[in-house]
């Protein structure tokens, strides 16, 4: 996508900062729902998706809580809180039936380049762990949105389902696993690419690539004038807009910041970066095809769960293991090593400050993955694959994820593991701020935006909501025949396995 300015107009009625998977997604939504508003889109980067929706930066799960065991705890009575769980693979089907619409509609022709059916699989080991993964199988097995879960403590059957991770495994270990089918590998990266380009067709919609916002201020007529420079040419812009939307990965909180909104007040950001090990050896990602997941150990974030994961990347199978933690104070892979000093204000250090004092448990693990070495990385690795090979796997950096620390009356601070909408009262400027599961709920999150910020708009779009999203405005999870039934169309539509 070229870096050149496809129409330099001064005003428009929607401007889309980051070029992701959100700000595409957010772009789809609005051109289908209103056609004939104009949107501009800007990029800082000379192409979109290139951050957080890379495929290379993302875990690329397709979070739908089917593998992911932070999302299912251990209440103090033994028995197994599924909300959390219910509620992301509830989000996830609104993402598969905003892709399966597009599918349909022809603004997609080919689902298989951006989303393919691979199982989930959770996998532990040690007696413990064997009794709570079998508790969570009981919890969700007859849950019409994990239909189809398997489990199984059988060595042979988990030779069946995971052959790379039980060969040369130590006999005698206690080991359970659960399987489904219904898993998918999603690429956002291509996904986002696939959005942008469709958008482009679209009269009045212009995406502007190698140009960075410098500026957000309200003007005194209500509206909001970004200021914009081409990076090629240096050259400053305005454009005026009705409508500002921030979605632009760990920049948000600057920019944020810029609009000066009383919401923004309080809030700040904590970066975490990521590593994986990517497997080298054709015959050994042949011999592997699932996502498996596996228990955070004590004292990690919730976005740290060690997994085992098959991608399909350019058409290409490739294996990955990790993450592995790591601290850098900018806020995007290619941002500024000041972008976590430069965010710190008079109305957020109190709060940064609080949650610095109160997550030690979370400095520590920091501490100790960035002091790792190879050794203790590939150590981690064959809990994993036993026979795992140092020669086989390299060391890749993935994204930069800037979790949300935000004030609180009684703590000071608090540190926010997850995504969350921050909009002005008015609702004419909105920013997305956080991660996991991110990119996969970008759907449902959109639709929070909707509602947020377009309140006198949403009666006149539901019709054309329901039809983009047939479960709008009701739970899948509450109307189990229903749920049946989106779910074979949508793995119709997008060519997954039933």
């Amino acid at each position: 996508m070229s870096a050149a300015t496809p129409e330099a107009r001064s005003s428009t009625d929607v401007v889309l900062i980051g070029g992701g998977v959100m700000s595409a997604t957010l772009g789809t939504f609005l051109n289908t729902l209103q056609p004939d508003w104009t949107i501009d889109m800007f990029e800082r980067l000379d192409d979109v998706a290139q951050e957080s929706s890379n495929a290379w930066n993302n875990a690329g799960t397709g979070h739908s809580a089917l593998c992911e065991l932070n999302y299912t705890s251990e209440k103090a009575d033994g028995s197994i809180d599924i909300s959390k769980a219910v509620n992301v693979n509830e989000q996830f089907q609104v993402s598969r039936q905003f892709w399966s619409f597009l599918v349909k509609t022809g603004q997609i022709s080919d689902p298989r380049d951006f989303i393919t059916p691979i199982p989930h699989m959770s996998f532990v080991w040690g007696n413990a762990n064997v009794d709570f993964l079998r508790r969570r199988y009981e919890a969700l097995k007859d849950h019409p949105l994990f239909s189809g879960m398997r489990y199984s403590e059988d060595t042979e059957q988990l030779k069946q389902w995971m052959p790379l991770v039980m060969k040369d495994r130590v006999r005698g270990q206690k080991l359970a696993a659960t399987w489904i089918a219904s898993g998918s590998d999603v690429n956002f990266g291509a996904l986002t690419h696939l959005l942008f380009g469709a958008l482009k067709t679209k009269p009045g919609i212009a995406l502007h690539t190698g140009h960075e916002v410098a500026d957000i201020r309200r003007i005194p007529d209500g509206r909001w004038e970004i200021k914009v420079k081409t990076l090629s040419t240096g050259q400053n812009r305005t454009i005026t807009t009705r409508f500002v939307f921030i979605g632009a990965g760990g920049a948000a909180l600057p920019l944020l910041q810029k609009t000066g909104i009383p919401e923004s007040r309080g809030v700040g950001g904590f970066p975490v970066s990521g590593q994986f090990m990517r497997c080298k050896n054709p015959e050994v990602i042949a011999s592997h095809r699932a996502k498996v997941y596996g228990k955070a150990s004590v004292g990690a974030p919730p976005m740290s769960v060690p997994h085992l994961d098959t991608r399909m990347i350019n058409g290409q199978a490739s294996l990955l293991f990790g993450p592995y933690a790591g601290f850098s104070t900018r806020f995007l892979k290619k941002g500024s090593l000041f972008d976590l000093p430069f965010s710190i204000r008079g109305n957020n250090i109190g709060a940064i400050m609080a949650v610095a004092r109160s997550n030690w448990a979370l400095t520590k693990y920091l501490i100790q993955q960035v002091m790792q070495s190879n050794t203790d990385r590939m150590r981690a690795l064959r809990d994993f694959v036993p026979d795992a090979r140092d020669e086989d796997w390299e060391l890749i950096v993935a994204g930069q994820r800037v979790q949300v620390i935000k004030a609180d009356p009684k703590k000071g601070g608090v540190l926010q593991f997850g995504t969350e909408v921050i909009s002005s009262a008015d609702g004419s400027v909105a920013a997305l701020l956080g991660a996991s599961p991110g990119a996969s709920t970008a759907a449902p999150i959109m639709l929070t935006v909707l509602k947020k910020c377009f309140p006198t708009q949403l009666p006149g779009w539901e019709e054309k909501l329901k039809e983009i999203i047939p479960s709008y405005g009701m739970k899948l999870a509450d109307n189990p025949d229903f749920c049946a039934k989106i779910h074979k169309e949508t793995t119709d539509a997008l060519q997954l396995e039933s």
